[in-house]
């Protein structure tokens, strides 16, 4: 089998409640999600909390990330390092940032 691929779309996002709901919608996050950054890095690097089909590996790639990092800088570098976080304890999740056009 391969590795599940999840599109996390930040188009429209402007703040980390945002991006905290986006990931709780692509992820399907249980509902005892803390919605905070240790939460979430918690919970992408747990393999029990991850979407049906992910058992061989995660491959979260996400879109339209553009506007929300140049809104909120400081929120988007912690969100850059909790998924870097989540990459290192967890070798079979991967996260991308697509690169090009915001549509």
């Amino acid at each position: 089998m391969a590795e599940l691929v999840v599109t996390l779309d930040l188009d429209g996002v402007t703040d980390k409640a945002g991006l905290m709901d986006r990931c709780v919608d692509a992820l399907r996050l249980p509902g005892w999600f803390g919605r905070n950054w240790d939460a979430l890095v918690d919970s992408l690097s747990d393999i029990s909390v991850w979407p049906e089909g992910a058992a061989d590996g995660l491959l979260v790639v996400v879109r339209n990330w553009q506007s929300y990092a140049k809104v909120r800088p400081k929120e988007w570098e912690a969100a850059r390092e909790v998924f870097s976080a989540a990459m290192d304890r967890m070798p079979a999740l991967t996260v991308a940032l697509a690169l090009g056009g915001t549509s």
